[in-house]
């Protein structure tokens, strides 16, 4: 497995002199500066939707025959059938038609390539997330699919589809994600085979698609290509062989890589890129 080379435009904290990390911009290019919002716990209500719009919206039919799919009880909200004519419907909201979920969101497909320090996770709180980093990539409610800890680097998926969502973490055909990682000693040829062969941790079967040593490299750095969306995974892998990881950078997801996307910046799919994505 040939060595991947990655962007080298890691994103710096901006504004040294303020110490509230969270007015900071986080990277250059196209992330954004985060800043803090003192109104952030006052509900916005002006961003409810009438259900008979959101279900228009979506797509599913005209706001007028969306009245009537919802006096007959077509419409659920969070679970609860909703027939009242002018209920409105939350950020956050679950609505479903007919047991389907719906979303009259715009689909997006951001692929970024994460830098270190930033941890995967859509919750508040958390210090730096990779959700400041796409904050400015559209306005859809995206979530990224899969983690890569705060300390690893590498592509990292976002989209509000949930078709893709589903290839992605179908634990049978899933996605592969191919990783270059370093670890703190040679790995053994033994070991690396029992790896490829797959092997059982507490009676669960571990399996990877593919591992090897990177051409040109010391037998330290190794090529990783899993389906399995978890980080925890490619670390409980090496822990078993008494193994630590220095670094783990994902360079590929299915036929998406790097190129032409600095450290710490994101692009939007290409029509072919999602066309190709689906057809997995």
């Amino acid at each position: 497995m040939n060595r991947q080379q990655g962007g080298k435009g890691k994103g710096k904290p901006a504004g040294r002199g303020n110490k509230d990390n969270r007015s900071r911009g986080y990277a250059k290019g196209n992330t954004p500066v985060k800043k803090s919002n003192t109104k952030k716990n006052i509900p916005n209500t002006s961003i409810e939707i009438r259900l008979n719009k959101y279900v228009a919206n979506a797509g599913v039919c005209s706001r007028r025959e969306a009245d009537v799919h919802i006096a007959t009880g077509l419409v659920s909200v969070n679970g609860k059938i909703i027939t009242e004519m002018g209920y409105k419907v939350k950020p956050g909201d679950e609505v479903r038609y007919d047991g389907a979920r719906i979303n009259p969101e715009q689909k997006a497909y951001v692929l970024l390539n994460k830098p270190k320090g930033f941890a995967t996770t859509t919750s508040e709180g958390k210090g730096r997330t990779v959700m400041d980093l796409v904050a400015n990539a559209t306005s859809s409610r995206i979530k990224p699919i899969g983690r890569l800890g705060r300390n690893s680097k590498g592509l990292l998926f976002f989209t509000n589809d949930d078709t893709i969502h589903n290839k992605f973490t179908n634990s049978k055909n899933g996605v592969a994600r191919l990783f270059h990682i370093e670890l703190d000693k040679n790995l053994k040829l033994e070991d690396l085979k029992k790896i490829q062969n797959g092997f059982k941790v507490e009676g669960k079967l571990i399996e990877v698609e593919e591992i090897s040593y990177i051409d040109g490299a010391s037998k330290k750095e190794i090529g990783l290509k899993i389906k399995n969306t978890g980080n925890t995974i490619i670390r409980t892998i090496f822990e078993y062989f008494s193994y630590d990881i220095l670094s783990l950078d994902c360079v590929a997801i299915g036929h998406l890589t790097k190129k032409d996307i600095p450290r710490g910046h994101w692009k939007h799919l290409t029509e072919q890129e999602l066309n190709t994505l689906k057809m997995l």
